[in-house]
């Protein structure tokens, strides 16, 4: 092994906050770029020694406030006051470009009649709703999730998410944004479903100042 080998990479991933190891599920990766400043590493594929954070704000901004990256990274690195803001868009754009592609191999399908009819077929493995969605629209859908539950006598409710507000699916999707979504079976819908989770959990905590991140 090489002395700029990521040993993290090889003998498991802990989150340099809590010390907690995880998989790369529960964890967002980060390196330093050629000017040393910190750089989100989301798809996991950017070279050089890397430092893994639990994948949630309030643990990354604490990662932030105690300068804990120099140590990591065993370099003089800079860390960048949107750092976080940074992470939460880049989650966002990843969940959105994976929902295209989803979209594409017949794996997500939008419109509260197809949602509905595929999750009381047993069809959707997740449903996601716009932020703004209408209440009662989500009330319904969520009867639908309960009726299959109980009907198929599963262990789990179909999940739901709601990850945009409609304003940002219009910048990140244009045309292709929705209010009410599911997603179907399938490598790219299990690749929807992971994201949505991811970004749920990284922005479950809030953060420090309180706001919403915007896609810009």
């Amino acid at each position: 092994m090489t002395e700029d080998e990521d040993i993290s990479d090889v003998n498991g991933r802990q989150c340099i906050v809590t010390r907690e190891s995880g998989s790369v599920d529960d964890l967002i990766r980060f390196v330093a770029g050629p000017d040393g400043t910190v750089v989100p590493d989301i798809k996991r594929k950017l070279p050089g020694r890397g430092c893994w954070v639990k994948a949630e704000r309030i643990v990354l901004e604490k990662a932030m406030a105690k300068n804990l990256f120099a140590r990591a990274l065993k370099n003089k690195v800079t860390v960048p006051d949107d750092l976080a803001d940074q992470v939460d868009r880049l989650l966002a754009a990843d969940l959105a470009g994976m929902i295209n592609m989803a979209r594409k191999a017949g794996e997500f399908v939008s419109g509260f009649a197809k949602v509905d009819s595929a999750v009381r077929s047993g069809k959707a493995i997740a449903v996601l709703h716009a932020q703004d969605a209408a209440d009662d629209g989500v009330r319904k859908v969520g009867q639908a999730r309960k009726a299959f539950h109980m009907l198929a006598e599963t262990d789990e409710e179909i999940p739901a998410y709601r990850p945009f507000s409609a304003e940002e699916m219009v910048k990140l999707m244009g045309e292709n944004g929705f209010i009410h979504a599911c997603v179907l079976a399938g490598k790219a819908g299990e690749g929807v479903v992971k994201r949505a989770r991811l970004l749920e959990r990284f922005r479950s905590l809030g953060n420090a100042q309180g706001r919403r991140v915007q896609v810009p």
